[in-house]
């Protein structure tokens, strides 16, 4: 099965899912608003959670603590409030990712060496685009679809299932949704020579991970890129994506990962979150940092993120 096909938006008409029916219903609302509109509403989303969302407020105080050292506490306080208002405004482009019409970003997206995806594409052996957690998350794959490159998406089953339902649905519009877990179904789609995006850039927990710097601070890390690469020797392009600083438009942009594979599970562990960190920096408030990315400590029992709120 591809994503959550069999679910059907009937599955879930009882009441316990009218608040996220009503949730979906303004979006769709907003969405349809003018782009700058949907930007502001956004923005004001994002501030009015920054008060209300006190552990998440403290969850990205210390990720850009830690991230950030060479900030002065008031530029990390402000980076802080910047995340809130761009992950909100990021919910806002889920809405016009599912949505809104395509051309309208056509005209409003750069395309950034793109040529070193075409050339990797030639060789046959599909593409995994390494990929991240950016506040743009879904956007970027109607972005990457404007390429005209076939691509599958790999993501984590939501506990929530109407809400498993609503994001397989909404991505089945410029990609193909692939659960994690389904490896045969990754290996069809690299034989294809299609794209898999994957970010590994998220605290799983110690199975399947090393510890190796992330912004110089140890940060469990998946080694699974390294086995997806040995599936079918398929090349690692890094897939970047971000709203332009004036906000009009998008930047979407594709580069290597040089040195992998490097022969060592770690070492290419390092180099994927060195990958990464470059990308990130290049609009450090447009990233998910209300995740707890060093949840995982070397040390069993130590919790960075346990302190009062």
């Amino acid at each position: 099965m591809v994503g959550n096909k069999e679910a059907r938006w009937t599955d879930f008409i009882a009441p316990k899912y009218w608040p996220i029916w009503l949730g979906i219903g303004l979006l769709r609302l907003i969405s349809a608003l003018p782009y700058r509109w949907g930007l502001a509403i956004g923005k004001y989303l994002g501030r009015t959670l920054y008060r209300l969302m006190k552990q998440r407020r403290h969850i990205t105080t210390v990720n850009i603590q830690l991230c950030f050292p060479e900030l002065s506490p008031q530029e990390q306080q402000q980076r802080v409030k910047e995340v809130f208002e761009n992950n909100a405004i990021g919910l806002i482009e889920t809405g016009w990712a599912y949505w809104k019409d395509e051309n309208f970003f056509r005209q409003r997206t750069e395309f950034v060496n793109f040529d070193l995806l075409d050339q990797q594409l030639e060789k046959g052996n599909g593409v995994i685009l390494l990929g991240w957690h950016y506040s743009c998350l879904d956007l970027a794959g109607l972005l990457f679809s404007l390429h005209g490159t076939p691509c599958s998406t790999l993501y984590r089953k939501h506990d929530n299932p109407m809400l498993d339902w609503f994001f397989v649905s909404g991505r089945q519009r410029f990609g193909f949704p692939v659960e994690r877990k389904k490896t045969r179904q990754v290996l069809r789609a690299l034989r294809n020579n299609h794209c898999i995006w994957y970010a590994p850039d998220q605290d799983l927990g110690r199975k399947g991970a090393v510890f190796v710097p992330f912004f110089g601070h140890p940060a469990a890390t998946t080694i699974a890129t390294t086995k997806m690469h040995a599936l079918n020797n398929s090349p690692l392009i890094r897939f970047d994506c971000r709203r332009k600083s004036d906000n009009s438009g998008y930047i979407v942009e594709c580069h290597n990962v040089e040195g992998f594979p490097s022969g060592s599970e770690e070492q290419d562990a390092i180099l994927v979150n060195q990958s990464i960190e470059e990308g990130i920096r290049k609009a450090p408030a447009q990233y998910m940092w209300v995740h707890k990315r060093f949840k995982t400590a070397p040390v069993r029992g130590d919790n960075i993120y346990k302190k009062q709120l």
